[in-house]
């Protein structure tokens, strides 16, 4: 049954296959986010002129100032990215199991400083290549989020990790793993004490290495390089 559903899998995925690979899928058909103060020069008691700052109003300009962020944190975003697949051994992925898709991403960790957050992050992107068959490619990835201005929402990112080709249909699935890396920049834009908005971009690649049946090498060498922008929401 695995075998059948790899032959289905692979007749979809691949447009072109060297001798190698021939060899190899040949059996049958192609592998289917103060303080208060007094106004300036005045003392406890006085009388504020008209054209002075009224109390209050540098108390509310202070709680709507930006918030440095501290403590655990989660992220979970949508969007959409282009997925460029190779393969080794003279063997192309068609344009139908590449091109655009949608992604998703959920990340979460640590604030060691305000300028600094430390967390993992998964990022993945989905397709439906034909024939009940359902790519998913991404990362798995240690990351770091650096702000370069602490009370700016302007970050950028850098990870390690896992990589992983996957295809499944039904309840059958075969994957190929991997290291991959991860890059990216967003921006927090704050709604709430908690809750930021942040457009994002991210980059992953991926050396997924051989998707195999068994022992047999069906798509040999296969990397992933994608490239995809959305929106996350995120606590604290």
């Amino acid at each position: 049954m695995m075998t059948r559903f790899v032959m289905v899998a692979t007749s979809v995925m691949l447009l072109s296959c060297g001798s190698a690979f021939a060899q190899v899928g040949g059996m049958g058909s192609p592998t289917p986010s103060i303080a208060a103060t007094s106004p300036l020069g005045m003392t406890p008691g006085s009388q504020v002129p008209p054209t002075g700052i009224p109390m209050g109003v540098t108390q509310l300009a202070s709680a709507q100032g930006p918030r440095t962020r501290h403590g655990f944190w989660g992220a979970f975003g949508l969007g959409y990215g282009a997925n460029s697949l190779s393969c080794s051994g003279g063997c192309t992925f068609n344009s139908d199991a590449k091109g655009g898709g949608v992604t998703a991403s959920i990340k979460m960790g640590g604030t060691p400083k305000s300028s600094v957050r430390l967390g993992g992050e998964l990022n993945v992107w989905v397709k439906d290549v034909g024939s009940g068959v359902t790519e998913t490619v991404g990362n798995i990835s240690a990351a770091v989020y650096l702000y370069p201005a602490p009370r700016s929402g302007l970050f950028i990112k850098g990870g390690v990790g896992l990589a992983s080709f996957q295809l499944s249909q039904g309840s059958s699935s075969v994957s190929a793993d991997g290291i991959g890396l991860l890059a990216g920049l967003g921006y927090d834009i704050r709604l709430s004490n908690k809750v930021s908005l942040s457009p994002i971009a991210n980059f992953y690649f991926g050396r997924d290495g051989d998707l195999k049946d068994g022992s047999t090498v069906v798509i040999p060498g296969i990397k992933h390089v994608i490239v995809d922008f959305g929106l996350s929401v995120q606590y604290n």
